[in-house]
């Protein structure tokens, strides 16, 4: 056998593509057909009735998700059939709490105004304080805090009087 220069490469890529076409070979590819079969509408109600929405609906119904969107798109009744199990899903669990919120459940009551009704609960909590002022009693007070402060020396040992010098050329005490 002739060893050509690069040959050991193209074995290698040789083998491999060989086993990719075997691979992709080895893949049956079926199309199966989607019919809107009394089965598959149950199974659709059924999966949308408990509250499932896209690919998990679909998975759940039984169908792949691609075949699921082909099927809604060529047959309406697939579409009616999820939005009618979400309609008795929400008017079942609508009657659950309407009856929890006639026997007294506070909580079920609450919830069924809100989500329901659209009644918002007040957020602000309003406080009023009703407080008199005298004006006579108010300068009384002023009066005592002037002579309170009159008393008291407000000015540094430096200045004694108020008619010293704002502004201290040299500071004497300090050598």
């Amino acid at each position: 056998m002739v060893k050509i220069e690069g040959s050991t490469n193209f074995l290698k890529f040789f083998k491999i593509f060989s086993i990719l076409v075997a691979m992709f070979t080895s893949i049956p590819l079926t199309v199966r057909e989607v019919k809107a079969t009394e089965a598959v509408l149950e199974r659709i109600y059924n999966a949308a009735y408990d509250g499932l929405k896209g690919d998990s609906l679909a998975l759940a119904a039984g169908l792949h998700p691609t075949e699921y969107n082909r099927l809604l798109q060529f047959d309406p009744i697939a579409e009616t059939a999820e939005k009618t199990g979400r309609a008795d899903a929400e008017r079942d669990l609508a009657q659950v709490l309407m009856t929890a919120a006639k026997q007294g459940d506070t909580k079920a009551a609450l919830e069924l105004l809100k989500h329901a009704h659209g009644w918002v609960a007040k957020q602000a909590v309003s406080v009023e304080i009703d407080q008199r002022i005298s004006v006579i009693d108010a300068l009384r007070a002023a009066d005592e805090r002037v002579l309170l402060n009159a008393k008291t020396d407000l000015l540094s040992a430096r200045r004694r009087t108020a008619d010293d010098a704002v502004v201290v050329v040299q500071d004497q005490g300090r050598p």
